[in-house]
């Protein structure tokens, strides 16, 4: 369990701040699992060993729209700038596979602010990746339209085979949209022979329409 945690850690920590990280005893979470809700805050530092989070954020209406993922080695920006700032959680975090974490308590990631320079520098390196991934999720939703961030998704997660397993809204979630918008323009797709559409997937046609589309749409 130790080697999980050093691959989520980076590897110029001073001895000291490794020390206290090798305290940490490992948490589990199911896939589905909710790891924080809006209005809750956060406890400590959570550090991804193993499996993916995803960090959604939930509209009055119930709509949700993916900000960011975190993976191993990754950090998530609302758990520290809850941390640096004292603020609540504005998002939701749900393990999107078996998750294996480790959780620094918030006056153990007082510490080590305040005396590891090695930690300090991975927490604000982390934290600019993850703005900047919050940055171009609002460029999408603000600036590019439904269809180019749908055939940009669909080329991006389809696999070798052409398939994705996924349904009308996880696809929604992930562009910011709505599933009602998603599946008419899905459809669109289908008629214009880039996709097919199975129940549960989506098979690409077209790779070079779609991504003519994602330019020009």
């Amino acid at each position: 369990m130790m080697d999980l945690l050093q691959q989520s850690v980076p590897a110029d920590l001073e001895p000291e701040a490794l020390a206290e990280l090798r305290r940490l005893k490992p948490i589990r979470f199911d896939k589905g699992a909710v790891i924080f809700r809006p209005g809750e805050e956060p406890p400590g530092f959570l550090l991804v060993a193993e499996g993916k989070v995803g960090v959604y954020l939930v509209g009055r209406g119930g709509r949700e729209i993916l900000l960011y993922s975190v993976a191993p080695g990754q950090t998530c920006v609302q758990t520290t700038l809850g941390l640096l700032g004292g603020q609540s959680y504005a998002g939701e975090a749900v393990a999107e596979s078996d998750v294996v974490g480790f959780v620094l308590p918030r006056g153990g990631f007082q510490r080590l602010m305040e005396a590891s320079s090695g930690f300090r520098r991975f927490v604000f390196q982390a934290l600019g990746v993850r703005l900047n991934d919050v940055l171009h999720v609002l460029e999408l939703v603000a600036f590019v339209t439904v269809e180019q961030r749908l055939a940009g998704l669909l080329l991006e997660r389809a696999d070798a085979q052409g398939t994705l397993l996924v349904t009308h809204q996880d696809l929604a979630t992930a562009i910011g949209s709505a599933r009602e918008v998603v599946s008419r323009r899905l459809e669109a797709l289908a008629q214009k022979g880039l996709i097919t559409l199975d129940r549960g997937a989506v098979r690409l046609v077209d790779r070079a329409g779609l991504a003519r589309l994602r330019q020009t749409s």
